[in-house]
C-alpha cells in the first residue's frame, strides 16, 4: 500500500506554468546566447565551443575567456530538470564573471533518462576537474535550479571531485537550487527522472555532509514557487553549524527565470556573490 503525496507536487515544481509566456523563453535564451556569442567573436574575444570532457556527444563545455589572465575558473551549470536545456542556451550568463576577469566554463551533461542523476553528478564533477587543468587559480561554482544542486553535490562528502580540485572552490552559488530531491518521486517528472528512495537520498545535499568549508550560498527569488524558497532555506539551516559558512539570500520578487538576469552585469549582487567584488583600488 502506497500513501498518496500530501500536497500537489507537480504544481509545486511547475515554474513555467506560473510564468506568463514562459513557454517561449528557450527558444529566446538559445537566440539571445547565440547572439552574445557571435557579438563575443566579432569583439575579438575569446571563445572556446565544445571542448570534451568525456566520451558522450553532450560531455562538452565552452569557456568564455576574459580580456587578460584569468582571475581564476568560474563554472555555471545550466537547469532544466536534468532533462531539458543544454549550454548554449546560457552563453550571455557569463558576461559578468567575464567582465570581471574570470574564465567562465558552461558545461552540457547527458540528460534523463539516457543518465540517471548520480550519473550527471558524476559528469559535472569530470567536467569541472577538466576545465581546471586549463585554468588555474580559484574555483567558483554556481548552478540554476537541477545545476544548483549539482554545484552543491560537489561540495559533498562524496564529491566526485579530487582533493586537489575541491580544495582550490572559493564559493558556491546555488541559485533557485534543488537540494532535497525526494519529493520529486511525487511528480509526473519522474517517469523520466527514475527516482528511487535510495538515489533521492543519496543525491539530497540536505541529507550529505558537507565536505569542505568554503562559502556557499542559497540564492532565491522572492517571486518563486514557495517550493523552490523551501529548498534554499532547508539547504542553509541543515549545514548551518557543520563548519560551513552559508546564507540564504531571498531576492526581491524575481521569479524562477528573471532571477538569473543579473549574472549578465558585473555590478549586479548575484554577479558579486559569483564571483566577488572588484578588488578596491589603493590610494
Amino acid at each position: 500500500m502506497s500513501l498518496s503525496p500530501l500536497c500537489d507536487w507537480d504544481d509545486a515544481f511547475a515554474n513555467m506554468k506560473h510564468v506568463k509566456d514562459s513557454a517561449e523563453l528557450p527558444d529566446f535564451w538559445a537566440a539571445r546566447a547565440a547572439g552574445y556569442r557571435a557579438d563575443l567573436t566579432r569583439g575579438g574575444h575569446r571563445l572556446d565551443l565544445d571542448i570534451a570532457y568525456g566520451s558522450h556527444p553532450r560531455e562538452k563545455f565552452d569557456i568564455v575567456w576574459p580580456d587578460g589572465t584569468p582571475k581564476g575558473l568560474a563554472v555555471f551549470i545550466h537547469g532544466g530538470y536534468w532533462m531539458r536545456l543544454e549550454k548554449a542556451h546560457w552563453t550571455d550568463f557569463a558576461e559578468g564573471a567575464r567582465a570581471k576577469g574570470w574564465a567562465v566554463c558552461v558545461p552540457s551533461y547527458t540528460l534523463a533518462p539516457e543518465a540517471r542523476i548520480h550519473e550527471i553528478t558524476a559528469q559535472i564533477g569530470q567536467a569541472i576537474s577538466t576545465a581546471a587543468g586549463l585554468v588555474d587559480g580559484p574555483i567558483r561554482l554556481s548552478g540554476h535550479s537541477a545545476g544548483g544542486h549539482l554545484v552543491t553535490r560537489m561540495l559533498c562528502s562524496d564529491s566526485p571531485l579530487s582533493g586537489s580540485v575541491s580544495e582550490r572552490i572559493a564559493h558556491t552559488l546555488s541559485i533557485s537550487g534543488l537540494h532535497d530531491l525526494r519529493p520529486l518521486m511525487h511528480t509526473g517528472m519522474n517517469r523520466t527522472l527514475n527516482l528511487d528512495l535510495e538515489e533521492a537520498r543519496a543525491e539530497s545535499a540536505v541529507l550529505a555532509q558537507p565536505a569542505a568549508a568554503a562559502p556557499l550560498t542559497c540564492w532565491v527569488g522572492g517571486g518563486e514557487r514557495p517550493e523552490f524558497i523551501r529548498q534554499a532555506r532547508l539547504l542553509s539551516d541543515m549545514w548551518t553549524g557543520l563548519d560551513v559558512p552559508v546564507r540564504c539570500e531571498i531576492d526581491g520578487n524575481h521569479n524562477h527565470f528573471t532571477i538569473l538576469e543579473g549574472l549578465k552585469q558585473p555590478g549586479s549582487p548575484i554577479t558579486t556573490a559569483f564571483v566577488g567584488p572588484v578588488p578596491q583600488e589603493g590610494p
